[in-house]
């Protein structure tokens, strides 16, 4: 009987592979190394430029209220930092729900068509047509909604106001021209339009062909496959690219102060005029006559509008991440 010893000696046993580091190319180092840089580069930006925010804005937090109104000629008295960013951030956030609500199933519908539906030249066409959309300044939406599309819903106002006044929503009186939160969102709902559909359009080409044609194996019509095996796949794509949306319809700024009546108010009532004001467009509107502490309460509502954009994009990346495991093999 042979020891491990002898066993180890024996000639005829092969000794164990050597594990051996695979040498590195220089190509290698370099994109990994540019990829390392180019994320360290984007938190670098997003730090600076949230700590230029806070800098800029702390004169204006560090201050009482009254000096505040006292220095301030678009404050009125009795009003606070917060009580003059509140009403802005309601109207931003009611502006962007609005569009949300108007494009997103439009969005939804035209990149299952182009993907699912229509013929390979007619889908091409399509897709063609979405990414010029996209491509379209955002003071060209803002022209068309001023010039056209304002005197085109003015009678559609007065039949919702009469019809469903009931409804806060919808209570009049009706204002004329319609420069109300409900034109804005829906120049924004255009605005958005090719970016949700882009995105969702790709993810629904993503679903496997396997799953897909199991379905259809099983009989199922191709609004059932369609149901049971694009929509599963793709609702984290579809939630990320309506936060990509979101996100843009937050951010507007051009469009919406061209086609939008201000005020500060918390209303509900999107037909009236006069109740609701966007973030972006009141800075844009006041910044070129504000000035020292004036341009402080502006770059703090800068700093809001990016806290929310942030924390918008963050629970997209975190809906992504949840079905960042699955696979078509699955």
């Amino acid at each position: 009987m042979t020891t491990t010893g002898e066993q180890a000696a024996d000639p005829e046993t092969p000794p164990p592979a050597s594990r051996q580091r695979t040498p590195r190319r220089l190509g290698d180092v370099v994109f990994s190394s540019s990829a390392r840089a180019a994320g360290t580069l984007i938190l670098v930006i997003l730090a600076a430029v949230a700590v230029f925010l806070l800098a800029e804005a702390w004169p204006a937090i560090d201050i009482s209220g009254a000096e505040l109104a006292k220095k301030v000629s678009f404050i009125e008295d009795g009003d606070t930092l917060l009580s003059y960013a509140g009403p802005l951030v309601f109207g931003t956030v009611l502006a962007a729900i609005i569009a949300l609500v108007i494009s997103t199933p439009v969005a939804i519908g035209v990149a299952l068509f182009i993907s699912h539906y229509a013929p390979r030249r007619v889908a091409q066409a399509f897709g063609y047509v979405v990414d010029l959309l996209a491509a379209i300044p955002s003071v060209v939406y803002g022209l068309w909604g001023a010039l056209w599309l304002m005197p085109k819903v003015s009678p559609f106002f007065n039949w919702l106001s009469s019809t469903l006044g009931f409804i806060p929503l919808f209570e009049g009186p009706v204002a004329t021209p319609a420069r109300t939160i409900l034109t804005a969102g829906i120049v924004l709902a255009v605005m958005i339009l090719p970016i949700v559909t882009a995105v969702s359009r790709e993810v629904f080409l993503q679903t496997p062909l396997l799953h897909q044609e199991a379905a259809l194996a099983l009989g199922a019509t191709r609004w059932e496959m369609v149901r049971l095996a694009v929509f599963p796949f793709a609702r984290s794509g579809v939630i990320s690219a309506t936060m990509l949306g979101l996100g843009r319809a937050l951010g507007e700024t051009m469009a919406v102060a061209m086609v939008l009546s201000p005020g500060f108010t918390y209303s509900l009532f999107i037909l009236q005029a006069g109740q609701h004001q966007n973030i972006a467009a009141n800075i844009a509107l006041k910044f070129p006559e504000s000035t020292a502490l004036g341009v402080n309460v502006l770059i703090f509502t800068g700093l809001v509008l990016f806290v929310i954009t942030l924390v918008v994009n963050m629970i997209a990346r975190w809906i992504v991440s949840r079905r960042a495991e699955f696979s078509g093999a699955n």
